[in-house]
């Protein structure tokens, strides 16, 4: 058991000592206002670097290079390259049942399964207005959490995974992967924005 607490002396000059705040209309908080009456070492450097910058000419010929800010069209992402290898890996696997029915979706089934979804929600998805019917059923089943996290993890083998865990994914967006070519748009939308 843990010793009692003791005060010791008097409680209320201890208190005296200490600074009380109040929220009352009589009490007022207040930062103390300095006026700047001489420049500091900052503020002189700064004006001895803008002289230097106003004399020369800085919009001709200064190219500012800062280390990591170029990307490279041609170079993709680190997380970008392992996606492709999940999904080179996915492709080549056998042909299974499900990959057989994807295969016979029709256009008109994707239709007709997006207005499903579509229904469900309370709203129109304005934020979607410029996309193609696949990429809002991809993304739609990016943002699907039943079927576990798409962050770093190719969408078919996010839907694979799904399947093999009995949380029935829907078989046209297995249809959609199948049909794209090769491994683009195999790495989920939010998976783009975060890295």
């Amino acid at each position: 058991m843990p010793p009692a607490r003791r005060r010791g002396g008097n409680t209320a000059s201890a208190r005296s000592n200490q600074p009380v705040l109040s929220f009352g209309a009589k009490s007022r908080v207040t930062k103390p206002s300095a006026a700047p009456s001489t420049p500091s070492e900052k503020t002189k450097a700064l004006e001895h670097l803008t002289a230097e910058v106003r004399e020369k000419d800085v919009s001709k010929d200064v190219s500012i290079d800062v280390p990591g800010s170029k990307v490279e069209p041609e170079q993709p992402h680190v997380a970008e390259l392992a996606v492709r290898a999940q999904a080179k890996a996915e492709i080549q696997q056998p042909l299974s049942e499900e990959d057989k029915k994807a295969a016979k979706v029709t256009r008109k089934q994707l239709q007709d399964y997006w207005k499903a979804e579509e229904a469900k929600s309370r709203g129109p998805r304005v934020h979607q207005e410029g996309l193609s019917l696949d990429e809002k059923i991809l993304r739609h089943f990016d943002l699907s959490s039943q079927y576990g996290p798409c962050i770093g993890i190719a969408r078919l083998k996010r839907w694979r995974r799904a399947h093999s865990l009995n949380l029935n994914p829907p078989i046209e967006v297995l249809s959609l992967l199948l049909k794209q070519e090769g491994t683009a748009g195999q790495r989920a939308y939010i998976d783009e924005l975060l890295s």
